[in-house]
């Protein structure tokens, strides 16, 4: 594409650091790139805001009226017309949850709720738990059917679907995008821990992500990652609990056993293409273990950081 004067590498103007950030689905967006005066932050918060704000009102579980709930809403075996990037996004969904063998599910919203993760009430609720203890999830040909050229979908079976392991990183991916329509081609964007760097800083050196130790008492910098034209994504075992019986457990589900995440992983950090991509991966590289998980990373060519809960750290790079 053409370059505009924002773009560092073609600005004769004094580069300036811009740091912008905003809400962002229950945490911030942030945006960092070099550039000269004649940027409009104004302009381009808002061009930012707006495309996280799109991805939450189309993913969002805590919504009542995003699109992803009336889906959910909907009866089973009706068609409902969906966004674009909502098709994209469960289309993405189903392949990861295909290739990690059901690691990554999607349909375990009811369960996320019953344990008091989800939108609603925050008491877990034992009769649920009970009622979806075991419960198999992961069976997309029976569940959801997608129609990609008239951008609609229908579940074929009464499952609650959750996008809280992939819709943030898509949230970064369409960051990403904002930023390159307002012609920077040099930035590292973020929401929460899962960024996305394109180009280098001003030096020609790399954007540098810290990768934090999994730790649930302090926060302490475990190593240093490098980002140039890749996405980084992080999930852990150790943030995000709730104490149910006097026992810490994990918001990750375990589709498998029906249950909170439970084994020697504390942490995964997946570095990819796309942030949409690291996110589900991430997550579906956690669920499989320490034993399974790098396995599978290897097997599938993925560059990846596991954390065991003993500290150990492993790391499959192609």
């Amino acid at each position: 594409m053409s370059k505009t004067s924002t773009d560092p590498a073609h600005s004769s103007a004094v580069l300036r650091r811009h740091a912008l950030s905003g809400p962002a689905m229950g945490s911030r967006w942030s945006a960092l790139f070099h550039a000269g005066g004649d940027v409009e932050e104004g302009a381009l918060i808002r061009h930012l805001q707006g495309a996280v704000d799109r991805v939450e009102q189309q993913m969002s579980s805590w919504l009542p009226d995003s699109d992803l709930e009336r889906l959910n809403s909907a009866p089973s075996g009706v068609w409902v017309k969906i966004p674009r990037e909502l098709t994209q996004v469960l289309a993405a969904s189903l392949e990861i949850g295909r290739l990690s063998e059901g690691a990554f599910d999607i349909g375990v919203g009811d369960l996320v709720k019953a344990w008091g993760f989800g939108g609603g009430s925050r008491v877990p609720d034992g009769g649920g738990i009970a009622a979806l203890a075991g419960r198999s999830f992961f069976e997309p040909p029976k569940t959801l059917q997608l129609d990609h050229m008239g951008q609609r979908v229908r579940r074929l079976a009464p499952r609650r679907l959750d996008l809280s392991g992939i819709a943030k990183g898509f949230g970064v991916d369409e960051l990403a995008r904002a930023m390159t329509e307002a012609g920077l081609s040099s930035w590292l964007v973020g929401i929460d821990g899962e960024m996305r760097a394109e180009g280098t800083k001003p030096d020609g050196r790399p954007w540098t992500v810290a990768h934090e130790r999994p730790d649930a008492g302090e926060r302490e910098i475990l190593g240093v990652l490098e980002l140039s034209g890749a996405a980084v994504a992080t999930s852990g075992s150790y943030r995000h609990q709730i104490e149910v019986g006097g026992r810490m457990l994990s918001h990750t589900m375990d589709p498998f056993r029906g249950a909170p995440l439970e084994n020697d992983l504390a942490a995964v950090t997946v570095l990819a293409e796309t942030c949409m991509a690291a996110d589900a991966w991430a997550t579906a590289l956690l669920v499989r273990g320490a034993k399974d998980g790098p396995a599978l990373a290897r097997r599938l060519g993925l560059s990846v950081l596991f954390v065991r809960s003993d500290g150990e750290v492993e790391a499959t790079w192609p």
